[in-house]
């Protein structure tokens, strides 16, 4: 398989000024008490990570990481690789993902970790394809609607390849 960068789609300082404003609204939002932000491996990680620097109320972190498979790249099931580490009863919860494509994945997290009872569970995403969404899912802190195209970059892969580019871009495959 070859792929080939296309265009880049946000550019590093657009990323970096929208991070920045989401960790503001974070910190408003939650004033007076710490948050528990949850990065879904792998692709979350950048983007928690620069969220979390900046991020002026207290803060903790933990990961989680599932696996969506189907036939082809159509997701499928989900079913969980890595659980939380800590209890979240009474906590204060974030859902920290890449991409929201077609929201089974953040439906089922958001389920599960309902059923543990944190005071309160919200998702923040770094990029959504309204296109592609099959479910109805609510996310409080988004940064970006992109159109439907493959992407890669700030953590979002193509075969495991160009996560670390510092900006978001649009690939093609063949």
């Amino acid at each position: 398989m070859n792929v080939h960068v296309r265009e880049t789609l946000l550019s590093e300082e657009t990323i970096r000024n929208r991070v920045r404003e989401l960790a503001d609204r974070i910190a408003n939002d939650h004033a007076g008490h710490e948050v528990l932000l949850v990065g879904i491996l792998r692709g979350a990680f950048i983007f928690l990570a620069d969220l979390v620097r900046q991020l002026r109320i207290p803060s903790k972190i933990d990961f989680i990481a599932v696996s969506s498979y189907g036939k082809g790249i159509e997701s499928g099931a989900v079913r969980l690789i890595m659980d939380l580490r800590d209890d979240i009863a009474g906590r204060h919860v974030i859902l920290v993902e890449d991409i929201v494509d077609s929201g089974r994945t953040l439906t089922y997290l958001r389920e599960m970790l309902s059923a543990r009872h944190p005071a309160s569970l919200q998702i923040c995403a770094l990029v959504r394809k309204p296109e592609r969404l099959k479910i109805d899912l609510p996310v409080d802190y988004l940064g970006f609607d992109i159109p439907d195209v493959w992407v890669v970059g700030y953590g979002l892969d193509c075969m495991d390849q160009y996560r670390g580019l510092p900006y978001i871009a649009a690939v093609e495959v063949s």
